[in-house]
């Protein structure tokens, strides 16, 4: 006890419920169509993180999303084990590497660099539909070495922060390897999933986790992931797009005037 409150490896009982809230939406966020960790990357600060452990806990909680988004491919993923056999090595080694790039940035340094990294993310949730919309009329190239360097620099973008590798990862796939939008989608499902997995790894053995926020939140994250689509549907994807990409917006705007 501290003060009447109960803490919890360092984190209040109150800040494991929001964290635990906070994930449930993301998770219905993300299924959505949405970017899940500006729900969660907040919530992380509040209950007191500072930027670099609350980019790693978000990291390994998001990990817990994976079933749902995997099970629900299925469909869209027969046929595709050859690719993902193909480019799973490039999302393990991406990742890793971005990872490890993160644990050696000063703490201070991220901190000034977060804000750009969160208005990035909000820009991208905002034009999402615009790329989807393009990428349905451009026909895929079907590979080139091209499209390798680009899936590499997606993931190691996502090793090292995450927010908005989704829509980096589609537009490429889109393009390079896979032209039918809702099959590239599911490729990029599992491919993300393998790159939290394999950033996770590195987090695990090197980085600052504070499991105290990653439990509530990884639980919170698969909850979220599992009732989202029937709950998601019922709102109206463009002002929840908005209404996310906004609140980024402004989140941006407070790290930078404040930085952690």
């Amino acid at each position: 006890m501290n003060g009447g409150v109960l803490i919890l490896g360092g984190i209040s009982a109150g800040g494991a419920a929001l964290l635990l809230g906070a994930g449930v939406l993301a998770g219905m966020v993300g299924s959505a169509g949405g970017i899940a960790s500006l729900i969660a990357y907040p919530a992380l600060l509040a209950v007191g993180i500072a930027p670099l452990p609350a980019n790693v806990a978000d990291t390994l909680a998001s990990v817990a999303s994976l079933p749902g988004s995997a099970l629900g491919s299925r469909p869209e993923l027969r046929g595709q084990g050859s690719r993902v056999l193909r480019l799973a090595p490039l999302a393990v080694a991406g990742s890793g590497a971005g990872a490890v790039l993160l644990l050696l940035t000063p703490a201070g340094v991220f901190g000034r660099i977060v804000p750009f990294l969160v208005a990035f993310a909000a820009l991208a949730l905002l034009v999402q539909p615009r790329v989807s919309a393009w990428l349905e009329t451009h026909p895929g190239r079907n590979g080139g070495p091209w499209s390798s360097c680009g899936l590499f620099a997606v993931w190691v973008y996502c090793g090292y922060w995450g927010v908005g590798a989704g829509v980096m990862a589609l537009a490429v796939l889109t393009l390079a390897v896979e032209p039918h939008l809702a099959q590239a989608n599911a490729l990029k499902n599992v491919l993300l999933g393998v790159a939290d997995v394999a950033g996770s790894v590195v987090f695990i053995v090197y980085g600052p986790v504070r499991w105290a926020a990653v439990v509530p939140l990884a639980f919170g994250f698969l909850t979220g992931s599992r009732v989202g689509p029937s709950l998601a549907r019922r709102i109206p994807g463009s002002i929840l797009r908005i209404v996310v990409a906004l609140a980024g917006l402004g989140l941006a705007v407070h790290l930078w005037l404040s930085p952690g």
